[in-house]
């Protein structure tokens, strides 16, 4: 018996990698298409097979979308990951860059906001009879 120096991730079918990472298929094939992803092989059936370490980067995928990443910057970020190359300072600006678009939305809702109660302080009623809605048919 030969001593298992290194062992290999164990590798997982896309329905697997769905499951555990929490997103459908028809997501992962997109990322897969999209090159932000890529199976390490196809199966005797034809279905993608993937790394375990497949899971934490899509993992990192879901935060960076989350926060309204487009995917050419999440890929960018994947492939300095990926490439173990520091890339601070394209990092540091994207994120400066998000922090600016999330202030000026604040500032936006803010102002719709004083814009909502300047309306109903405002409300005058009609005087009309409150009658029940009707059913929407």
């Amino acid at each position: 018996m030969v001593g298992n120096a290194a062992l290999p991730s164990r590798i997982l079918k896309i329905g697997d990698v769905s499951r555990r990472a929490g997103l459908s298929v028809k997501t992962i094939r997109f990322y897969c298409d999209q090159g932000l992803i890529c199976p390490s092989g196809r199966s005797e059936g034809r279905y993608r097979l993937f790394e375990e370490s497949v899971i934490e980067e899509l993992s990192l995928i879901r935060a960076l979308k989350m926060m309204e990443f487009p995917l050419i910057d999440v890929k960018l970020i994947l492939e300095a990951r990926r490439s173990g190359i520091c890339n601070c300072s394209f990092l540091k600006g994207t994120v400066q860059e998000k922090i600016e678009a999330v202030d000026q939305k604040v500032k936006d809702l803010l102002a719709m906001q004083q814009q909502l109660l300047a309306l109903l302080s405002g409300w005058r009623d009609c005087g009309g009879v409150k009658t029940e809605a009707e059913p929407i048919r």
